[in-house]
Parts: structure tokens; C-alpha cells; sequence
């Protein structure tokens, strides 16, 4: 879709809902803090944006484990990172239709109960973000394992700095100093 593979999709589809979530639930702590309407409608819709872009992560997600190379250790992880992902996007959505159920008519209780929660939830996107980070650095998860292959051969063509024959750095920088 769009030039994009399933596990590229899914990386291109997750960092905006979770920047959008992050900063619904700061407008919210904001609101709170200041009292200020304004924050507290600007909290609402950017947690309706997150909520329907994080879904559309989870659902790309869900595509990109079925498409991607992988042993045990990945699909461990991958298990980890979905489960963790649809308890965090659960309970963001929990929030934002529990908000939508009861309007304006929250009861100090109510709230204190939901921006708990969503700081719960922002507490699970870093979870999950860190878990996907371990899959991608760590065990190459959604790199085609012919890419991998040719990329371990041209470093271990390379010489001992790392550097092959070719690799030059402009002159001034600390990787062109012998």
C-alpha cells in the first residue's frame, strides 16, 4: 500500500497516534492544572486522532506478523508487542468512549480515575514502542533475510574499522583522521 511493504506500513503508522496520545493526555494534565477549557477540548480531539491512528497501527501490526521473516525469538517478542498494543489501545479507547458516554457531565472522581488511566496508557505506548524498538535493532525483525545476508557480507568485507576500501569520510571529520 502506497509503496509500502506491510512492516513499513506499520512503521510509518505508529509514531504519530503515539505522539498525538502523548499530547492528549498532556492538554488533559493541562486542563486539569489550569482549568481551562480550551485544553481540555483540545485533549479530547487529539485523543479521538490518536485512538483511530493507533488502531490503524495495531492493524498494520497485525499484517506485518504475518509477513515478515522470523524464528522464535522474534515471534516472542512480536507476541509481546501486539498484546501489549491492544491492552494500551484498549484502554486508550476505554477512556475516550467512557469521556464520550458521560459528555461533560464527568464527576471529579471520573476524571482523576481517566487521566489516571491514560497516564497508565502512556506508561504502555513506551512499552511498546521500546519492545518494537528491540525487534528492529536488536533482531532485524521485518528486514528480508537475503537483505540481511548481503549486508553482513559487505561488513565483513570491510576492514577492521568498519570501513570498506571505498568508504571515504570529508576531510575534518573525526572518521577521516587516521
Amino acid at each position: 500500500m502506497f509503496g509500502y511493504d506491510a512492516p513499513r506500513l506499520h512503521a510509518a503508522l505508529n509514531d504519530l497516534p503515539a505522539a498525538l496520545l502523548l499530547v492528549a493526555v498532556l492538554f488533559d494534565l493541562g486542563a486539569w492544572v489550569t482549568k481551562r477549557e480550551s485544553l481540555k477540548a483540545a485533549a479530547l480531539w487529539t485523543l479521538w486522532a490518536g485512538v483511530i491512528g493507533g488502531w490503524a497501527a495495531v492493524i498494520a501490526g497485525l499484517i506485518a506478523e504475518e509477513a515478515i521473516e522470523h524464528g522464535e525469538a522474534i515471534h516472542d517478542l512480536m507476541e509481546r508487542h501486539e498484546n501489549l498494543a491492544l491492552i494500551t489501545m484498549g484502554l486508550f479507547t476505554l477512556v475516550l468512549g467512557w469521556k464520550l458516554l458521560r459528555r461533560a457531565r464527568l464527576t471529579p472522581i471520573e476524571e482523576l480515575a481517566l487521566r489516571g488511566a491514560s497516564v497508565v496508557g502512556l506508561i504502555g505506548i513506551v512499552w511498546v514502542g521500546a519492545i518494537g524498538g528491540q525487534l528492529v535493532f536488536e533482531h532485524a525483525a521485518g528486514i528480508k533475510s537475503d537483505l540481511l545476508k548481503a549486508e553482513l557480507r559487505d561488513r565483513e568485507a570491510s576492514d577492521s574499522s568498519g570501513r570498506g576500501p571505498d568508504h571515504e569520510h570529508a576531510p575534518g571529520t573525526p572518521e577521516h583522521d587516521p
